[in-house]
């Protein structure tokens, strides 16, 4: 009897051994600079091509710009401040990097993480004398044109879409829903404003006034950014100061960026910057990606982990759902 059911146990058997050994090869594969439940895998650095002794360092700001971890299969991955200001330091350490090359691909992101991105730029060039190129890809929007400000040098590719130089609040409101399914929010508050944004009612003339006078502070900081950083832009404020979005074209017209031009270019900037003649471009990325090129490794997260097999995140219509002041050109918001 045993004998006789023996070959149906075995092929009920073979989908569990296929699954584990599916399972190993893909732990394994993980090397042994990742941790299944554990940190993030140690920054390496890898040659993007040249062979010089100076270098480059290739850094990538890319999606929303905010601070909060990316969630993976099995861990977190670093957020996207954290992870630029850790390369920033290992470039702070090496006294062969003589530039940093920022490529940005993105709409901007929160008023704070923009500002500190920002920040953290304008200190590595005064503390290391190492010299910054932004290099803007197809989109470098509101904070990421915010970032791009800290750098010596802006490079637009000829297609790039940035401009969006202002401030968007946005909270969600349900007020209306919750009157739909006859729920109500109780709510005992310390001072009249203290639940002013709350999406659980409309909010008041007043309400706006106020947060429009906030908008208008935080605005008044970046347009004055742009004064101070871009006196090119001096006279031209009436091509940008509504907050419209601007073709690379329009935005060298409106003193915004240096040129309009390519990765070459923005390397050719670096080296007329520094006086290296033959710059090797260098990227650190936490895992290895053989072949890689400037546009492979800019075309990746930061952050990405081997074990980051599911990435949930949405990054526009997340922060669309976050109440919360942004530098973000997000067209989705009028919708």
């Amino acid at each position: 009897m045993t004998a006789s059911h023996s070959p149906r146990l075995r092929a009920r058997s073979l989908p569990v051994l296929v699954l584990l050994l599916a399972l190993s090869a893909v732990l394994a594969g993980c090397g042994a600079r990742s941790s299944l439940f554990g940190g993030p895998d140690p920054f390496g650095e890898e040659t993007v091509f040249g062979q010089g002794r100076d270098k480059a360092v290739l850094i990538n700001v890319t999606g929303v710009i905010d601070n909060r971890a990316k969630s993976g299969l099995f861990r977190e991955r670093p957020g996207m401040v954290q992870e630029v200001v850790a390369q920033l330091r290992l470039a702070a350490e090496d006294p062969d990097v003589k530039a940093v090359i920022v490529a940005i691909d993105s709409p901007g992101g929160g008023v704070t993480a923009s500002d500190v991105l920002y920040h953290e730029l304008m200190r590595h060039r005064e503390r290391t004398g190492q010299k910054v190129v932004a290099l803007m890809l197809d989109t470098a929007a509101s904070g990421g044109y915010y970032t791009a400000l800290a750098a010596d040098r802006i490079v637009a590719h000829p297609s790039t879409v940035t401009g969006s130089i202002g401030v968007i609040f946005l909270r969600p409101e349900v007020a209306g829903l919750m009157d739909k399914i006859g729920v109500r929010a109780v709510v005992a508050k310390s001072g009249e404003h203290k639940d002013m944004g709350s999406p659980f009612r409309e909010g008041t003339d007043e309400e706006r006034a106020l947060f429009q006078a906030i908008i208008a502070d935080m605005n008044g900081r970046f347009q004055g950014l742009v004064h101070e950083r871009r006196p090119a832009s001096h006279g031209r404020e009436a091509q940008f100061a509504d907050a419209r979005i601007l073709t690379a074209r329009q935005a060298l017209a409106a003193g915004l960026v240096d040129r309009i031009g390519y990765f070459e270019d923005a390397l050719a900037e670096a080296a007329s910057l520094t006086g290296a003649s033959d710059l090797r471009v260098v990227t650190y990325r936490r895992d290895p990606l053989p072949g890689a090129t400037e546009y492979a490794t800019a075309a990746t997260p930061a952050g990405s982990g081997r074990m980051a097999l599911i990435d949930m995140g949405l990054p526009g219509l997340d922060a669309a759902s976050r109440a919360g002041f942004h530098y973000l050109w997000l067209p989705e918001a009028g919708m």
